[in-house]
């Protein structure tokens, strides 16, 4: 394990619960396994840190995340995005996590490398520092670089981007956003 051990906390719905919006296409059991199907993707891309721990929302995704070699939270009462994330955190700075990448299992493209270059720009920026993955469409976010991991609040959502920014601004914290799978910076804003 690294000096600045960076955990990276995969957040895995229900399968049962996932991918309601492609009901009108997708019978219930076509949207469970493309959720299985993500969320491996997600645990495997997630191996470019240096733990990796899934935060479940079903035994189905317990399961599926000790397969992959995770550490694994099991939700008493999974209730959103948000608590999740506030779990995971938590037990990851338990854990002594000097910094924590969150990132939904609901990403069919992410790869190692993605995750990789996500985590080497979140240590570029240094400390206190937040690096974003924007996602497509509402202004949400696929994954958050927290360094430390209570840098900013959590505001998982629509136009979560926005408020990760704001956030950032207010507290003084580097923020950037980065889009998966690039390199460049889209930007990078030094508040205070």
């Amino acid at each position: 394990m690294s000096v600045s051990p960076t955990w990276v906390v995969v957040l895995v719905k229900d399968f049962d619960l996932a991918k309601q919006r492609l009901r009108p296409v997708l019978d219930p059991g076509q949207r469970r396994e493309l959720a299985r199907e993500n969320a491996r993707l997600a645990l495997a891309a997630a191996r470019a840190g240096d733990h990796v721990l899934a935060v479940c929302g079903s035994e189905a995704a317990a399961g599926l995340a000790r397969t992959a070699g995770a550490e694994v939270l099991l939700e008493a009462n999974p209730s959103g995005q948000n608590p999740a994330a506030r779990l995971g955190i938590a037990h990851a700075s338990a854990g002594g996590a000097r910094s924590v990448l969150l990132l939904s299992s609901d990403l069919p493209l992410v790869t190692r490398r993605t995750i990789a270059t996500m985590l080497s720009a979140g240590r570029r920026l240094g400390r206190p520092g937040v690096v974003a993955a924007p996602a497509t469409g509402r202004g949400g976010t696929n994954a958050l670089f927290l360094n430390p991991p209570d840098a900013i609040d959590l505001h998982f959502g629509d136009d979560s981007l926005a408020r990760f920014e704001r956030d950032a601004a207010s507290r003084g914290t580097r923020f950037a956003k980065r889009a998966p799978g690039r390199t460049e910076e889209v930007s990078d804003a030094q508040a205070g």
